[in-house]
């Protein structure tokens, strides 16, 4: 079976886990299995920052699936050290609201390196891949330059506004100033990354992970060609909603559904996404068992634990969803 899967960070590399787990694949590092995974990774919060490339969400995929995650932060390496990062704070080196650790600033600097010689993201990717072996095809949504920038209002000005990078709003301001708008800064120009999709049109099902649907999952659709690749696709769509009554899972996705107009439900997001038979993305929507009344017209909607509470229980999800989709995992 060829399993697509569309994330962000955290939460979707957790997914990654419970999907590995749904069928038969070691949860951490590689295995032999006749089953094929590929996610398909957001790369809209990559960042340049002290000279390097910086990719949260591959990294975040990577490390998980790869058996170095910090366990306690969901991010960044375990057992990692500060020494750099309060060197640059000692030069009084900007920004100083983004910490890079350590054992961190080697994968930023192979990822520089490479990408200042010529090549593409996704053969960095695939380079670094090499080391921690996440069992999993890691594919960044693009090889172009996408940036998500968010609209605020200028502390400076107040009755002006300003554009500044999402890891800014996310990280420095914990996205408590409320945004204006949400942009993506190069993603109607940018292509699909290769294997793209052609992971789509031979997928047998595609997993919408619980992430941000705004500035994950909706930055990879708004490549142009994913969509059109998705509605193509012989394979079903069950997307797992990150909103459990009313609340964001994790994060701060409350806010940027806010940003765009959409109300913080497992509805609304349901149908920003949209059923595949009427233009959306979507052949079927997992809910919580608090949300059993949703309804997404077009699409089958069933209610399932989704606490991602540890890895068997995300692997239940999973074949939640593989079961909306009409196949089953192992």
């Amino acid at each position: 079976m060829k399993i697509v899967v569309l994330v962000g960070g955290v939460g979707g590399a957790r997914f990654l886990l419970g999907v590995k787990t749904a069928l038969g694949l070691p949860v951490i590092g590689a295995g032999e299995s006749p089953h094929e995974v590929t996610a398909l990774v957001n790369t809209g919060d990559d960042v340049w920052m002290h000279g390097l490339r910086i990719c949260p969400d591959l990294d975040t995929c990577m490390y998980t699936l790869g058996g170095g995650i910090d366990p306690e932060r969901g991010w960044g390496h375990a057992g990692e050290t500060w020494v750099v990062k309060e060197e640059l704070a000692a030069y009084g080196a900007e920004p100083t609201w983004f910490g890079l650790g350590d054992k961190d600033i080697a994968t930023h600097l192979i990822r520089s390196r490479m990408l200042r010689a010529g090549y593409p993201l996704s053969a960095v990717t695939e380079a670094l891949c090499d080391r921690w072996q996440p069992g999993v095809r890691l594919l960044p949504m693009s090889d172009d330059r996408v940036e998500t920038h968010v609209v605020i209002d200028d502390p400076d000005q107040p009755d002006q506004h300003k554009a500044i990078h999402f890891q800014e709003w996310w990280v420095r301001y914990r996205a408590a100033v409320p945004a204006h708008s949400i942009v993506s800064v190069g993603n109607d120009e940018a292509k699909p990354g290769p294997g793209v999709l052609d992971a789509l049109a031979s997928a047998d099902v595609v997993l919408f992970a619980p992430s941000n649907p705004v500035v994950s999952v909706g930055t990879t659709l708004g490549v142009p060609g994913v969509r059109d690749a998705l509605r193509k696709s012989r394979a079903k769509v069950v997307g797992i909603s990150p909103i459990i009554g009313g609340k964001a899972l994790r994060g701060m996705a409350d806010a940027c559904l806010t940003a765009i107009g959409v109300e913080t439900s497992a509805e609304a997001v349901g149908r920003h996404y949209g059923a595949r038979s009427d233009g959306g993305v979507l052949d079927g929507w997992l809910v919580a068992p608090e949300d059993h009344e949703v309804t997404v017209p077009g699409v089958d909607v069933r209610a399932v634990p989704l606490l991602m509470s540890d890895v068997d229980a995300t692997a239940e999800m999973v074949r939640a969803a593989l079961d909306v989709a009409g196949v089953s995992s192992v």
